[in-house]
């Protein structure tokens, strides 16, 4: 089940080959061994790619619960101090997971040799349990769910632009004032054209025909560094660029409330070592991190 696991996770029979530290043949083996234990075919090969087959992708559910469980029950026997072992998956949003979970990523790998990680930045919502998911970063309100949440922080929206822009083409005072200016939209973070002010039930919402649309905050702040307009994203992806003076913030009086940074997992109360050392080592770091304890800060 871990060879047939791996290789749904890596796509394909070499890449599970060099994570598992095994040889191409022998992964080969022991999934056709598992199909025909079974008596179903759980991937289809071609000569470019492996897919699941529909009852591959219902037992990969299924597998990926009972190897928890059997990791769970070791972790049991071997005491709750046991050394975390073995592989974690990891996600956030993308800027976020490079700038603020990679660091975390790697002391944990330093600190505990006998484990390893996959990181999935990425600028949608993962669902953990489908896809496979150990530990998560999640910036907004939670839904209601299974997840169990540690609320490590908070970030705002904010309006920002560089200083010689400001200089140029006067700064806003309202965000009606907004309509006299280049724009700059991540798509990534607010799909469409309407950026909203102020607390639900008072929000004034500002309808805008962006200059320029990008898919990415990486690519919206460096078109506001070059002075092009005003961009607006999220405290922390701007928090460098702030503190440095390279741009500035304007309308903080309209933002609206901050939203929670949680660190999150869907493994309950008897978490495995792995999961439970990576959620400690996130939660201590984040918290830790000024540019998350925001509150309402230019």
């Amino acid at each position: 089940m871990t060879v047939f696991v791996t290789v749904a996770d890596e796509g394909g029979f070499a890449p599970a080959a060099r994570r598992l530290r095994l040889s191409a043949p022998a992964v080969t083996r022991a999934v056709a061994d598992l199909e025909s234990h079974l008596g179903v075919m759980l991937l289809q090969r071609t000569t470019r790619s492996v897919r699941l087959t529909d009852a591959g992708a219902a037992f990969l559910q299924d597998a990926r619960r009972l190897l928890a469980e059997l990791a769970e029950a070791e972790d049991r026997v071997t005491g709750a101090n046991a050394q975390p072992r073995g592989h974690l998956v990891i996600t956030a949003p993308a800027l976020f997971g490079r700038l603020h979970v990679m660091p975390g990523i790697l002391e944990f790998l330093q600190r505990y040799p006998e484990t390893s990680v996959t990181a999935l930045f990425l600028d949608r919502v993962v669902n953990m349990l489908e896809e496979g998911v150990d530990v998560g970063v999640r910036i907004g309100e939670m839904p209601d769910s299974s997840l169990r949440a540690r609320t490590v922080g908070e970030v705002r929206r904010v309006i920002c632009a560089a200083p010689d822009y400001l200089q140029r083409n006067g700064t806003p005072t309202k965000p009606a004032d907004l309509a006299d200016h280049a724009t700059i939209t991540a798509t990534g973070l607010t799909p469409g054209m309407e950026w909203r002010f102020g607390s639900p039930g008072s929000e004034q919402v500002v309808r805008l025909q962006s200059r320029l649309a990008v898919t990415t905050n990486d690519a919206a702040v460096e078109a506001a560094l070059q002075g092009f307009g005003i961009v607006r994203l999220l405290s922390y992806q701007v928090a460098h660029e702030v503190a440095s003076g390279r741009l500035v913030c304007v309308l903080a009086a309209f933002e609206p409330p901050p939203q929670p940074v949680s660190v999150v997992h869907n493994e309950g109360r008897r978490a495995s070592a792995k999961v439970r050392a990576m959620v400690d080592l996130l939660a201590a770091r984040l918290m830790g991190d000024a540019s998350l304890q925001t509150a309402r800060k230019a």
